[in-house]
């Protein structure tokens, strides 16, 4: 089998292209919007806010012109964007509906004995939302007052069951959570709900990853999703055998092999970074997959919010900095809203790489704009250059 075989500055260059980290994008609009989240393929969720939330954040970094209400829209009045699961909770376009269809059928048989043993919690729910309307859980908090036998928290699990099964959906945020709808209230009319089967799956999961990414290994390809593996190594070869897909050698790593196609290595190898800075959100695209980041940046990165106070080594929450195609360092850093001030605890830089005035100046305009979208108005540094 022949490897088409790229440098190491290569691979950097067509991982920051196929991620929309460059500086020819010219990202503005709605549409751009869009386009950003079906290139990329999801936009992670999560509850932390410590600077701003991770989908936010993450879309702000190639939008700089990024609105909430943007994305609402998005969701609720064009139905082209929906939140479900990728690898974690996430924001997806509704082309690939379809391809979590699999998934909310393994979740189904996996629980089938908790949704026999809470038939009736469960129907209760449905016929509330059926007759009310969209329905957050907080909704379902006086459930005991009304002389039922369950409680909040039961109807909560209930209402995330519905969700992962796909008998609900979640139309909107409010206050960061859930408002749960009937699909059919939601889902745009010509939506395709036919269930593909494993190997179309997996290649909806390799094509994925590798437009979103630029090349991929095969772990990397299905990381954390749901999937048949031999179905998936069935499909690679296939791929590779109707060369829409092929095999990718970095000089610099070995014992690894990646998949890309000759379109998007024509279109992004070629394309080198400015160097512009990014402070990147710790649920990022380009540094979810650590051992990824570690060969092809060769930058170890972990957020210590997991880990215990005595135990962290930069922080509660760092953040990591790109300049250019090299991850520089990483700033622990904290956005209080109340104040004003969007606090620098700390800053700490690669041992190979020393700021100069050039970064610097970037470095800082980019604080600037990360306070300003993170709600604060002045920057303050417990530890400085």
């Amino acid at each position: 089998m022949k490897s088409e075989i790229i440098s190491i500055a290569d691979a950097r260059n067509l991982v920051i292209s196929s991620q929309m980290l460059n500086s020819a994008n010219g990202f503005k609009s709605k549409k751009d919007l869009l386009a950003i989240i079906t290139r990329l393929g999801y936009i992670q969720i999560d509850t932390i806010s410590i600077v701003e939330r991770a989908h936010k954040h993450v879309l702000w970094t190639r939008l700089p012109e990024y609105r909430n209400e943007m994305l609402d829209e998005l969701i609720d009045k064009d139905k082209k964007v929906f939140e479900f699961w990728d690898h974690a909770a996430a924001y997806l376009p509704m082309k690939h509906f379809r391809f979590t269809l699999p998934r909310k059928e393994m979740y189904a048989k996996k629980y089938k004995h908790w949704e026999k043993k809470n038939r009736k919690l469960l129907n209760f729910i449905i016929d509330r939302i059926t007759n009310e309307g969209p329905l957050q859980s907080r909704d379902f908090e006086e459930t005991k007052k009304r002389g039922l036998w369950w409680d909040w928290k039961p109807a909560k699990e209930g209402l995330e069951f519905l969700f992962h099964t796909g008998r609900l959906v979640a139309r909107a945020r409010k206050s960061f959570q859930k408002v749960y709808d009937l699909p059919e209230r939601f889902l745009p009319g010509n939506i395709d709900l036919t269930i593909p089967a494993d190997e179309e799956l997996s290649e909806h999961l390799i094509m994925k990853s590798i437009i979103a990414n630029g090349l991929s290994s095969e772990k990397e390809l299905t990381y954390l999703r749901h999937h048949n593996r031999s179905a998936t190594k069935i499909t690679i070869n296939r791929l590779i055998k109707e060369k829409k897909i092929i095999v990718v050698k970095v000089q610099e790593i070995e014992n690894e092999k990646y998949y890309s196609t000759k379109k998007i290595l024509r279109t992004h190898i070629s394309v080198v970074p400015e160097n512009n800075v990014h402070i990147l959100s710790p649920f990022d695209n380009l540094v979810i997959q650590r051992k990824r980041l570690q060969d092809i940046f060769g930058y170890d990165y972990l957020i210590e919010c997991y880990v215990p106070a005595p135990k962290r080594k930069y922080g509660y929450f760092c953040l990591p900095v790109l300049y250019g195609n090299n991850f520089v360092g990483r700033i622990d850093t904290k956005a209080d809203r109340k104040s004003g001030n969007f606090i620098v605890i700390n800053e700490f830089w690669e041992s190979n790489f020393k700021p100069d005035e050039g970064f610097i100046t970037e470095y800082k305009l980019k604080l600037k704009e990360l306070a300003g979208f993170s709600g604060c108005k002045e920057i303050l540094y417990k530890n400085v250059f």
